[in-house]
């Protein structure tokens, strides 16, 4: 009677386990739900890339009135302004123009024309025709091309302040951490390819070799971002855009809940989700065998050498990743003998995925064999000193008494090593390198991801990550429970 009430008490906490982690499961999946509904993706991943200087006119493929309403229905609204999907468009109702194509310069470099030092620049695109911002802590310069005066007149007040706005929401939408124009500095509208304000010259629509740049200049030709030069008037970014009359421009509404998480499912890269988990199967299987056979090993040989070999077998759990990764790399490198033989017989072994399965194995290793050779500590060794007096040989006594009795601490290990596994980083990127589909994992694409202005796709990978550590740590728990429950019930 008692079995049956403690297996049906089982089989309810079994049931109440999983509808818990089906709920976190479901939470942890809707925080880059509503991220990718609440911030669409600007254009801070062509930061060094400009406009491409595609007039309006290219984009005009359907009649005013049905534009209007496509606009009234599919727009974006921010501050009374319609902003599209991807932050390349931006268009206000009962406006007269637009802006489309848009995009914003982070960083610009220092150029020289013809042996002169031309300034700072910011690159543009292969057409003159592009309205820009450039924008300062103190100040925001706008030039907009005399092409584009008869649908924005820079003359007009009502024009400059729909301009305005229009760069404010575009910026806003695309500064992914950076900084946003402010429209409480003072604004100054120029239609002249020249313009100086407190000792700055802009020189707008500059080509070289073809091609089109914003320079950036102190009057007495000075560099405006060297370490001398006033802060409050250094370029912080520049905006480019491109003024299209209202019929010219598309705005769609960016996905929202499920259909936005449905959108970027569709386009993420999944390659280092089976890397990681290719690699970490693989590495697992060379980490318990080793671990094993190390913990075994070192607790039959002498005691001074028993410390010797636990320094050694346990030195990577403490070294840093990047330390490991860096002597791993001196090892077994293409200046090596080791690595050079490997290369001899075709199989080069650093940047490569096996690369990733050794960084794995090394930084891992070290958990399961201290799991391992704690266990074996544990064991009572008379009662191996009877199993001997009974004729077992070291083999059987190993698998038919150890290995059981060891079994709980061994799983934990094992379990701990996987997960310790799957997020390696350092000596992976140092030994493996960064190669989409071959090497790059996990912990490396949420990296790259990040310093690639992607923040969805770095935070998607982040999730991932942390439902595979919850799961890591229920099961350990779960196991414990029950481990602890048999043991008690043995000594009961």
């Amino acid at each position: 009677m008692a079995d049956c009430t403690l297996g049906k008490a089982k089989m309810l906490g079994m049931r109440v386990g999983t509808l818990i982690v089906a709920a976190i499961l479901g939470l942890l999946l809707a925080v880059p739900s509503s991220a990718f509904a609440a911030a669409p993706e600007g254009n801070d991943a062509q930061a060094s890339a400009s406009a491409n200087g595609q007039s309006g006119e290219d984009a005009a493929g359907q009649s005013g009135a049905d534009a209007a309403e496509e606009q009234n229905t599919s727009a974006e609204e921010v501050d009374g302004i319609m902003v599209s999907a991807e932050g390349e468009a931006a268009l206000a109702e009962g406006s007269t123009f637009g802006l489309n194509d848009f995009s914003r310069a982070q960083r610009g470099s220092n150029r020289d024309l013809d042996g002169a030092y031309l300034g700072y620049t910011y690159y543009q695109g292969s057409s003159a025709d592009c309205t820009v911002a450039a924008a300062t802590e103190s100040y925001v310069v706008v030039y907009v091309p005399e092409s584009a005066a008869s649908l924005c007149n820079i003359e007009d007040e009502a024009a400059q302040d729909q301009l305005k706005r229009y760069f404010i929401a575009l910026d806003e939408q695309s500064m992914n951490g950076g900084i946003i124009m402010d429209d409480s500095v003072p604004w100054y509208f120029t239609s002249e390819k020249t313009f100086t304000q407190d000792g700055i010259v802009y020189n707008f629509a500059v080509e070289v070799e073809e091609r089109y740049y914003v320079s950036v200049i102190g009057e007495d030709g000075s560099d405006v971002v060297s370490d001398e030069a006033n802060a409050d008037i250094v370029p912080t970014h520049v905006d480019f855009a491109t003024v299209a009359a209202p019929d010219a421009i598309d705005i769609q509404l960016p996905a929202t809940g499920l259909a936005a998480l449905g959108e970027f499912l569709g386009q993420i890269d999944f390659s280092p989700l089976w890397v990681t988990l290719r690699t970490t199967g693989v590495a697992i299987v060379f980490i318990f065998i080793l671990g094993l056979a190390a913990a075994y090993f070192s607790l039959r040989i002498p005691k001074r050498a028993q410390d010797i070999a636990d320094a050694i077998f346990t030195i990577p759990m403490v070294l840093p990743p990047t330390v490991c990764g860096f002597l791993l790399l001196l090892a077994l490198g293409n200046n090596s003998p080791l690595g050079r033989w490997f290369i001899d017989v075709g199989f080069p072994l650093i940047f490569s995925w096996p690369a990733t399965v050794i960084a794995a194995v090394v930084v891992a290793f070290p958990l399961m064999y201290r799991n391992a050779r704690g266990a074996f500590e544990g064991l009572d060794p008379n009662m191996l000193d009877a199993a001997r007096t009974l004729g077992w040989s070291n083999r059987r006594i190993f698998f038919k008494l150890m290995l059981p009795l060891s079994w709980s601490s061994i799983a934990a290990g094992t379990v701990l090593s996987f997960a310790r596994a799957l997020g390696e980083f350092g000596c992976t990127l140092f030994l493996a390198g960064n190669y989409v589909g071959i090497t790059r994992t996990i912990p490396i694409a949420i990296y790259f991801e990040w310093m690639s202005g992607n923040i969805d796709e770095a935070l998607f990978w982040t999730v991932v990550v942390l439902v595979f550590s919850f799961i890591v740590i229920l099961f350990i728990n779960l196991w414990s429970r029950r481990t602890t429950k048999y043991r008690r019930g043995s000594e009961e």
